[in-house]
Order: structure tokens, then sequence, then C-alpha cells
């Protein structure tokens, strides 16, 4: 017998770049070469977060890298974005395969970029740090719920993975046009990109208490107790 479990796991993307990014996939994608695969993309974006952490280090020295940073966040959202489209397009969908193939991938994305910030001085390693570990904590909470509601949520509170590279593309604009000065704060001294991680910690951290708060609601409704369902 079947269970909901067995059921495929849709996609639910409420980004506030969803619809313009969607159009833009949808024109990208019947242009590529054949060649160029499903893993062949995943590849090139996960090439694009190494040059991106290294980039990241090397701007210590010279700001000039965060340009190269940039355009590697740009080849990283093409390689991430293509290879699910393309695999869709072409009917080479692998749906366990690429779900767990993309996912693993993102996370040492993540690592990277967040890395490679906190190494390259303009933000300190260990609010980087734990930024990165607010926002696995919210890849953990899509997980979750994907399991338990058979959707996968690409966005939480319209931010998805290419609203955050859009929010590194923009940070790091920000860096070059005005480099952080520190300044003493409560018993440290920090930046203004420190600020900045510290108040994206607090958001992440804010969005995952209410997604769990509702995800659990709506379970406490469909699985009342024994004996109070009727």
């Amino acid at each position: 017998m079947a269970t909901a479990r067995d059921a495929p796991l849709s996609r639910s993307n409420q980004g506030w770049l969803s619809a313009p990014e969607q159009r833009l996939i949808a024109w990208i994608a019947p242009r590529l070469p054949r060649w160029m695969s499903p893993d062949v993309l995943t590849g090139l974006g996960f090439l694009a977060a190494v040059m991106a952490f290294f980039s990241y280090v090397l701007a210590a020295w010279s700001p000039s890298w965060l340009w190269v940073v940039n355009a590697a966040l740009i080849v990283n959202w093409f390689g991430d974005s293509l290879d699910g489209a393309i695999a869709r397009r072409r009917g080479i969908e692998r749906p366990r395969y690429g779900f767990f193939l993309d996912q693993s991938i993102d996370v040492l994305s993540q690592l990277l970029f967040a890395l490679g910030l906190g190494l390259s001085g303009y933000i300190r390693l260990e609010i980087a740090v734990l930024g990165l570990s607010a926002y696995l904590m919210m890849t953990a909470q899509s997980l979750l719920r994907a399991e338990v509601s058979r959707t996968f949520h690409l966005a939480s509170a319209g931010f998805g993975l290419t609203e955050v590279r859009c929010l590194f593309l923009a940070l790091n604009v920000a860096f070059l046009m005005k480099p952080p000065v520190p300044f003493p704060v409560a018993g440290w001294t920090l930046g203004y990109g420190d600020l900045l991680g510290l108040a994206w910690i607090a958001v992440n951290i804010g969005l995952y208490v209410v997604g769990m708060n509702t995800q659990l609601r709506q379970l406490a409704r469909e699985e009342p107790p024994a004996g109070k369902d009727g």
C-alpha cells in the first residue's frame, strides 16, 4: 500500500526573485549545449564556490578580488539553478539522486562562502561561522518540513539561495565602495559588516522559531492525539 512518504517531493519557491529567475532559466535552458549535463552544471557551480573561497581570502590583501567573488557567485547560481531545470527539460531526472547531490553540494558551497568571507577580514570569522550555523538551521528545517509535508520549500520569508547570493553581491560591492572601519561596540571591535552579520543571525533564528511553531500547529491539526479526532 502506498504511503504519504511514497509521494513525489514537490517544490515550492516563494522567493522574492523567483518569478524573474524562472523566466531567465526558461530562456537559458533550451540554449545550452547537449554536453552541459546536470552533473556538469552541478560541478561548475561547486567549482565557482571554491573560486569564491580563494578570492575572498585574497581580498584580504587586495579588495579587487571581491569582483572575482561576485563573478563566482553568478557562475554558482548558473550551475546550481540550471542543473535541475536541464534534467527536467531533457527528461533525465533522477529525483532522489539529484536531490541528495544538490543539497549536499549546496551545504559545502555555503561553508566555502562563509569561511571565505570570514577569512577576508571584512567580517569577523566567528560572526561568519555563526551566520552559517543560523542559515544551516533554516536548511535543516526546510528538509524536515519536506519530510513531513512532502513539499520542499526553497525559500523562507521570501529568501532562498538566489536572494542570499544577491545579498552577497551587494555586500561585496559595499565593501569595495566603503571598506568597513572597526569601532567599539559593547567591548567588541566591529565593522558594519559584522553588525549586518549579527542582524542576519537574529533574523534567521527568529524565522526558525516561527517556522517551527507554524509547522507544529499544522501537524497537530493533521495528527490530533488519539481519542480527540472526533
